[in-house]
Formats: structure tokens, sequence, C-alpha cells
């Protein structure tokens, strides 16, 4: 689980909440007004809460906009394969322990180690066993004795394809994350023509302050899509391919390895430099 994910979107809303209904006096104004409340018999706080300040920050027109606009910008941009993987991206997100290095230079390793006692045909019941796909197909490449430039080949143009494809998923949040803030202000546009059209200052009845309230509005709306929803998404996205992609090249490398015969101790050596020197310590200590 995005552990780290999670915490950070809840503590924006919350402290974006808090924000919301939060008042606090200092300086100056803190004085006078203590000196009021001590003069009334009443008690004086510095910091108020007021969760009906939360309804100035509602406006359904503004919702409309913004939402409903950069939605339809997306559906206009992307294609319906990469829309229909918008669940899938969640759970790609969400799910920050997929990738482990060590486990897959563990596993390499071992199946160096039975390369060298029994030759590479015995890797093919080893690459029944695995689950993912990829490293399944780089073992059954080198059982079937293919040629080491083809088989790297096939194996890096994998990877780069791959994480074109997620770059795509990725790119998706970035538009929505760099339309709504425009149409946070299309919003605003749209509320201030409704504002000017409404003014009659011969007659003194104008809502100057409410409608340029929720003229406002439309704006902040944008700026929590793009900053607090769509950005750490589409950055989750990113961290999670170079996760994948690390694990892949470890694969190659790996299994190029594996197929020139070298020895399974060298192996792990060479392995561990893709990974961090205290996450290699750690590793170690664990193998032990």
């Amino acid at each position: 689980m995005n552990i780290t994910y999670i915490i950070g979107l809840v503590a924006a809303i919350l402290v974006f909440l808090l924000g919301c209904v939060m008042g606090i006096t200092i300086g100056p104004k803190a004085t006078a007004a203590a000196e009021a409340a001590a003069a009334a018999g009443t008690e004086f706080s510095p910091i108020t809460f007021d969760l009906n300040n939360l309804w100035n920050f509602f406006d359904a027109a503004s919702i409309f906009i913004v939402i409903g606009c950069t939605l339809a910008i997306v559906v206009a941009c992307f294609p319906a394969s990469t829309l229909t993987s918008i669940p899938k991206h969640f759970g790609v997100m969400l799910n920050a322990g997929k990738f482990n290095p060590m486990a897959y230079i563990d596993q390499l390793v071992d199946l160096a180690q039975t390369a060298r006692k029994n030759g590479l045909l015995a890797l093919e019941g080893k690459a029944n066993e695995q689950e993912d796909p990829f490293f399944k197909q780089a073992i059954m490449l080198i059982v079937d004795a293919n040629d080491p430039d083809k088989v790297r080949a096939i194996l890096e143009n994998d990877i780069e394809c791959m994480s074109a494809r997620h770059e795509d998923g990725a790119a998706l949040y970035d538009k929505a994350s760099s339309v709504a803030p425009a149409f946070g202000m299309v919003g605003t546009l749209v509320g201030l023509i409704n504002m000017l059209a409404k003014m009659d200052v011969s007659s003194g009845g104008s809502s100057l302050g409410q409608d340029m309230g929720t003229a406002l509005i439309t704006t902040l709306y944008g700026c929590i899509l793009a900053h607090m929803i769509f950005g750490p998404i589409a950055n989750n996205l990113r961290i999670r391919d170079s996760e994948e992609v690390l694990c892949k090249q470890i694969i190659v490398e790996g299994i190029m390895s594996i197929q020139s015969g070298e020895n399974p101790k060298a192996l792990r050596e060479k392995l561990l430099t893709y990974i961090p020197q205290g996450q290699r310590t750690e590793s170690s200590s664990s193998g032990e």
C-alpha cells in the first residue's frame, strides 16, 4: 500500500479544511479584542473555529464548470483505451511494494546456480513457475538458445515500449493538471461577467463582494484539482514505472549473465549495484 500518498492527500485535505474554518487574531487586533472582552466580562480566544465558513467555499456552478470541463477535455485528448485504464492506474499507484529488486536478484542467482549445475535447458521448469510474464519470456529466450544480442534487443525493446505506455497514462493526469486551473480561470471570468452584468451602481444594490467571491471560487477549485489530485497521481505513476523498469533491467542483465555462464556469486555482486548501498546492506543481513 502506498501509505505516503494516502497520508499526504488526507493531510492536505485536512489542512485546507482547517484553514477554511479557523480564524487567528494576533498583534494589535488581538490586544484590542482581549481588552474589549475583558471589559465585557467575556473570555477572549485568539483562535476560533466556525464550521459555517465551509459554505463560503461551495458553489455548484463553479464545481460544474471546473470538473465538468476538465473531464470533457481529458476525454477529448485521449483514446478510449487510455481512459478505460484509469481504474488500473489507481491500483498501480497504490501498490507501492509490488516491485522488489532484491527478490528478483535472489531468483536470478538461484537460476544461475541451476544453469551451472544442469545447463540452460534445466531452466525451462523454472520459467513455467514465474508469474511475471517478462521474466518468463527472458528465461525462455535463453533456454531456446537465441543469440545473446537478439535476446538483449528483444528484452530492452519490451522495456522501452512498456515505459512509453506508462508515460501515456501519466500524461493523462498531467493534462488534467494543466487544464483544471485554466478552467478555474474560465469560471472566474464567467462569474465576473455575470457580476458586471448585474451591477447597478445608481441604485446601490450591487452585491459586489458576494459575486466576486463566487467568481474566485472556480480558481480555487482548479488549483485543488491540479495540485492535490491530478499532480500527485501522475508523479506516483512515474515512480511505479521507474521501479518496474529497474526490476526489468536487473532481469535483463541477470539473464544475459546466466547465458554467458557467469559465476552466481559474481552475478549477485553485479546486480546489487542496481540498488542503493543501504538496501544492499539490509538485504545481505536479512539473507544471512
